[in-house]
């Protein structure tokens, strides 16, 4: 199972899911940070003890939509693939979230 977040908003409201799956036996739980907003995000992963086990690290200065949708589906892409994880969560309206769900229900080549 693979928990993306890139925002402060996804992060506040995928944080008590990531929290409560972890706890569960049956649940093998790995976090995804594209770090869309950088600062903001790491605020809230520490607040919750949250450390990725993906980092795309993807935020540049003044970055605009559609350089950021490409950095992503390539970024996505990648660990999707390396990952091929059963289960992707994803939540929001942001530019991670849709590169997220249009690209994680394409299968593995």
């Amino acid at each position: 199972m693979l928990c993306v977040v890139g925002t402060r908003p996804e992060a506040i409201k995928m944080a008590p899911v990531i929290l409560s799956l972890k706890g569960q036996a049956w649940a093998d739980v790995k976090v995804l940070a594209t770090a869309q907003h950088r600062q903001m995000l790491d605020q809230v992963l520490s607040i919750f003890d949250i450390t990725p086990d993906y980092d795309l690290n993807i935020m540049q200065e003044a970055q605009e939509l559609t350089g950021l949708t490409a950095r992503l589906l390539i970024a996505l892409g990648d660990v999707l693939e390396k990952v091929s994880p059963d289960i992707v969560l994803a939540q929001g309206d942001t530019t991670t979230v849709m590169t997220t769900s249009d690209i994680s229900h394409f299968p593995s080549p």
